[in-house]
């Protein structure tokens, strides 16, 4: 009988309290895949460097736009697949967007980057690329808008409902199950949690490379990515993009093993 517990607790500091300076919103980037595996972890997602009052010779927030150094539009992403399947998630909000000085970041259109970016890393190991699966997506994106929406960020829903748990409400054929979830910022300027340079995401392109990024620099969603450590052979993935008014951005990627 498949395990679909969560995984277990996170790395020893991970998740204790750290004192932040003025008004911090302070969330993790986790993972926990149920079924097979039996691993989970947190880390500090990207600190909005704007809320820190940080002193003016290390960071300053610009008054007004300088257009030199704007990034270009986003390229036309290769579409993940298909985005109305017959079966989805009652709660899933559909397309979000979040305007900028250099587009409209469009929540689908990040979606199909980060699908796309994640197939590229997996090749660069030798994997086969994920298939699509617009199920799978439907349930991630509306857990993305659940958290933002009751303002928590877990795999457990403040229901008690695990990601297995969630999917299989919704439909049931993957016999192993797992979940990365993510919080950034979309045009506000954050840390980067792999190189501590300071980015500001402002375009659907450079917001996906972002959130590939938080995973792959943190060893416990890389592995998920890379069927590493006690990972299975990923037969299907599905992306779920919330952006709120406020330019938070959660995500959230699911990965399926079929029976």
């Amino acid at each position: 009988m498949m395990d679909r517990r969560p995984a277990a607790a996170s790395p020893d500091g991970d998740r204790s309290d750290r004192a932040v300076i003025g008004a911090l919103l302070r969330f993790f980037v986790a993972v926990a895949v149920v079924g097979a595996l039996a691993l989970g972890t947190a880390v500090l997602a990207p600190t909005v460097l704007e809320d820190l009052g940080v002193d003016d010779t290390e960071f300053t927030v610009p008054d007004s736009v300088d257009t030199d150094s704007l990034p270009s539009p986003s390229s036309d992403p290769p579409p993940a697949g298909e985005r109305n399947p017959s079966v989805t998630d009652p709660a899933d909000p559909n397309e979000s967007t979040y305007q900028t000085d250099v587009e409209t970041v469009d929540s689908a259109t990040v979606e199909d980057f980060v699908h796309a970016e994640v197939n590229d890393r997996r090749a660069e190991h030798g994997l086969e690329p994920l298939e699509w699966d617009g199920t799978v997506a439907s349930v991630s994106r509306a857990h993305s808008y659940d958290m933002a929406d009751r303002e928590y960020f877990d795999h457990t829903n403040p229901d008690g409902q695990a990601p297995m748990d969630r999917f299989t409400d919704v439909d049931d054929y993957c016999r192993g199950y797992g979940e990365n979830i993510a919080q950034t910022w979309v045009d506000r300027p954050v840390e980067d949690p792999g190189t501590g340079d300071t980015v500001q995401h402002q375009t659907a392109e450079g917001l996906a490379t972002g959130l590939v990024n938080q995973w792959m620099n943190s060893t416990p969603h890389r592995q998920a990515i890379l069927e590493e450590g006690n990972t299975p052979a990923w037969d299907r993935g599905g992306v779920g993009v919330y952006i709120a008014d406020d330019g938070s951005v959660y995500a959230s990627h699911n990965f399926c093993v079929e029976w």
